[in-house]
């Protein structure tokens, strides 16, 4: 992930005012009345920190892109993009944590370095970004950047991944020429109508970022892709301006959510909220259906006992990137 320029602060507590192209995010398009349609619904709480990573460890060490699971155990893992290590290349790898409960923060145990990219995959050295794992045919899946494409890996547990190699490669796609300077990242995915839909961000014109989507039957043949959102109504959208793409569509909802993060640095993070009909339409230089913006870089969204959750890196400016918050997410039925 590349860290975003800053644009301005935002409010944490539900129903705040957050940064909006509107004075109140309640009247941005799309939005009910009076009543923000996405919100944290009440405080956040940290339940991880910057981890030991011994002689790979660096005073610069930040955490940041991670992807949040249930094994097949029933406890919750969280593996993550930590930069600034000692790695070589890129300077990333995945750190591994176990919880019994998703928003006790005494329940959640570091387990170590959990993966380095393989150069003999064809993946830059230190260059691992952002994973994401979903359980679908028999198994959990993998989906993770390695600088300039999406690679894939497997497990029969959700703890243990294998790389899914073909011809000696981990990569499953890239968008562009597949240069590193286009750095494809960022994947999740997402269950559409008997298939599967991957979002990723990446800048195949070297300058403007964009979030993109595909579609498999088995995870493993992808269609060509389409660009689902960039930019705004004004036309901008530089090179940190559709990160970490993420998408839910609500229980008993016609609408799909993609939030979608445009700054990324501690105490001054943002990320825009749009909704759609169309899984793959939600924009592009065009804020017809934005929502909201929420104070979040980053951000995940589980659903545990009914109850959705929002996860994101901490929003501390004097702390840096060095911890991870959950909070309860609200949905409130559109107009």
């Amino acid at each position: 992930m590349i860290r975003a320029a800053g644009a301005c602060a935002c409010a944490v507590a539900f129903g705040a005012a957050a940064c909006s192209t509107s004075s109140d995010p309640a009247d941005a398009p799309g939005a009910s009345p009076g009543q923000p349609e996405v919100a944290i619904d009440g405080d956040w709480t940290q339940i991880l920190s910057s981890p030991d990573l011994g002689p790979l460890g660096t005073p610069d060490q930040e955490q940041v892109d991670f992807g949040v699971w249930q094994a097949g155990d029933g406890t919750w893992q969280l593996w993550e993009c930590i930069r600034g290590a000692s790695v070589g290349g890129y300077g990333r790898l995945f750190y591994r944590w176990e919880g019994a409960q998703l928003t006790d923060p005494s329940s959640w145990r570091p387990h170590g370095i959990a993966l380095q990219a393989d150069t003999s995959a064809g993946e830059p050295e230190g260059s691992l970004q952002a994973p994401f794992v979903l359980r679908a045919l028999g198994k959990f899946h993998m989906f993770y950047g390695a600088w300039s494409h999406i690679c894939h890996a497997e497990s029969d547990d959700g703890k243990t991944f294998t790389r899914v190699l073909v011809n000696g490669s981990s990569e499953a796609f890239h968008e562009g020429d597949g240069l590193p300077v286009t750095n494809t990242r960022d994947p999740m995915v997402l269950p559409v109508d008997g298939a599967f839909r991957v979002y990723d961000s990446a800048l195949p014109d070297h300058e403007h970022d964009a979030d993109y989507s595909r579609t498999s039957v088995d995870l493993a043949t992808w269609s060509d892709p389409v660009e689902v959102a960039a930019g705004d109504a004004l036309g901008e959208g530089g090179p940190v301006s559709s990160e970490c793409p993420f998408v839910v569509r609500p229980d008993g909802s016609a609408y799909y959510y993609l939030f979608r993060t445009q700054a990324y640095a501690p105490g001054h993070q943002e990320t825009r909220v749009y909704r759609s009909r169309d899984p793959a339409s939600f924009g592009v230089d065009d804020d017809a259906k934005y929502v909201r913006t929420l104070p979040v870089a980053a951000p995940e969204i589980v659903q545990s006992g009914g109850q959705y959750y929002i996860l994101a890196l901490l929003n501390d400016a004097a702390k840096g990137l060095h911890g991870v918050r959950v909070a309860k997410l609200r949905f409130a039925p559109p107009p």
